[in-house]
């Protein structure tokens, strides 16, 4: 390995030093680049010059369409969040399994699958289950590990459901590595890869991941009943008719505007940026009909402008990142590292999987998105037979584990800032656990069966 390579992996290796120390993501990526571009234009291993491609690359990502989603799906979670709509499902869908054992958990898992695909961002979905659900299940007697893991772990739902904010920014990242790819083997007529096929390919692994989840609290609630009461049933509460009323009003709002989300980009009818308008649109509508818009609308657009202008710094000190890490000849390094691992494609992937699930523990997922995947994806997609929605779902889903796996998924910190002084840190990092390994499992499921992810998409749009 000669000095630019050996500057490569150390730049790497401090980009991962300083962030697990604390440092701010953003600044971190932009200095460590620009100290190893200066030394390595020191020591002659690339040229300053190089960097002359940043201003280009930054425009280019300010003025990407498909990227202007991401304020405006931001914008609906933040105003469903502020329009109260969540916790009138979780009280109407509490009160019609509650009764069963181990209902209000099941209730907590259906609720939270609606909030992902309504929302799409994690941080708010995992507040608003944790102010309004985790008093309850331990109001109830609820074991305070399975209740802390089970809205943990339904919370991150809004990684991998779409519109999910890592669907829309791993679909850009992957759209230019394919076609990278394609390009490099001579294909000059390259196929296309859309968010629009991640959407469609995330939607089965994403309720058979909800399916696993069911299993494990219907599991607990049978063979530890201890953990999992049966809430006494309440004379004043609505029963009958009048429940089913209750469940039809508050579920038909919500199911509306995801029907009108998804259901305009998987019908071809919108694309994820026009449909993002609409859902926002759809999410003021909702706040005015149930009068909580005037007291939200200024807060959801401060948050959102926070959340927006996060995720773009990170974007640009990770163009710059990996802008440096090419002309220290580290894509060519990774290539190579790749095509010569044992097991081929397979192996490849298997190591990639593996380094993005270690990083997951000092990286959150839009920073593994930035600079991980400009890095392995064009590689990965160079060798004979992966098909690069089940690598994007692949990825999704252990983007999503990053989330949730202790000791630093940023899920575990969210809910430890909202959670009730009796539910402490050693709660959630044990009731997460289980739901980590029904997460891994799925992967592997994924795995051995790629159609979960492809047959929808393809059916839809045809092969890739």
């Amino acid at each position: 390995m000669g000095l630019p390579e050996t500057l490569a992996v150390l730049m790497v290796v401090a980009v991962c030093v300083l962030l697990f120390a604390g440092y701010p993501v953003a600044l971190t990526l932009g200095g460590v680049s620009l100290a190893f571009a200066g030394l390595g234009h020191l020591t002659g291993a690339m040229s300053f010059s190089f960097l002359g491609a940043l201003p280009q690359r930054v425009t280019g990502v300010m003025t990407n369409e498909v990227l202007l989603a991401i304020p405006l799906f931001i914008f609906m979670g933040v105003m469903l969040e502020r329009s109260r709509i969540a916790e009138d499902l979780l009280e109407t869908m509490g009160r019609l399994f509650g009764s069963l054992r181990g209902g209000l958990g099941v209730s907590v898992a259906i609720v939270g699958t609606l909030l992902a695909a309504a929302k799409g961002v994690v941080g708010a979905t995992t507040v608003t289950m944790g102010l309004i659900v985790l008093p309850t299940m331990l109001r109830y007697g609820y074991d305070k590990a399975l209740a802390a893991g089970t809205v943990a772990a339904t919370a991150t739902l809004a990684q991998i459901f779409p519109p999910a904010t890592v669907l829309v920014l791993l679909g850009d990242q992957l759209s230019t590595a394919y076609q990278a790819a394609q390009l490099s083997a001579g294909n000059f007529a390259p196929s296309s890869l859309t968010v629009s096929d991640l959407f469609a390919g995330a939607i089965v692994p994403g309720f058979a991941l909800v399916a696993m989840y069911l299993l494990y609290l219907v599991f607990m609630a049978v063979v530890f009943p201890h953990t999992s009461p049966a809430i006494p049933p309440d004379p004043a509460a609505p029963k009958g008719f009048a429940l089913a009323r209750r469940l039809i009003a508050v579920l038909v709002a919500p199911i509306l505007l995801i029907l009108a989300v998804l259901g305009s980009i998987l019908g071809g009818i919108a694309t994820p940026t026009e449909a993002a308008s609409v859902g926002a649109v759809g999410s003021i509508l909702l706040a005015a009909l149930k009068r909580t818009l005037g007291g939200a609308l200024g807060d959801v657009v401060r948050r959102t402008a926070q959340v927006t202008a996060m995720i773009f710094v990170i974007l640009i000190g990770a163009t710059l990142f990996s802008l440096v890490f090419r002309g220290l000849g580290g894509d060519d390094m990774v290539h190579r590292a790749l095509g010569h691992l044992p097991g081929g494609a397979a192996g490849a992937i298997l190591a990639v999987m593996v380094a993005m699930f270690l990083l997951g523990f000092v990286m959150d997922a839009f920073e593994i998105i930035f600079v991980v995947v400009p890095i392995v994806a064009v590689p990965l997609l160079k060798l004979h037979g992966i098909d690069p929605i089940w690598l994007g779902v692949m990825m999704a889903m252990n983007l999503q584990t990053s989330y949730m796996h202790p000791p630093l998924g940023p899920t575990l910190f969210f809910l430890r800032g909202v959670a009730p002084p009796e539910i402490t840190t050693r709660h959630i990092y044990l009731g997460i656990i289980p739901f980590v390994a029904i997460q891994l499992f799925a992967l592997v499921v994924l795995w051995y069966l790629p159609g979960l992810a492809t047959a929808l998409p393809h059916a839809l749009y045809g092969g890739k």
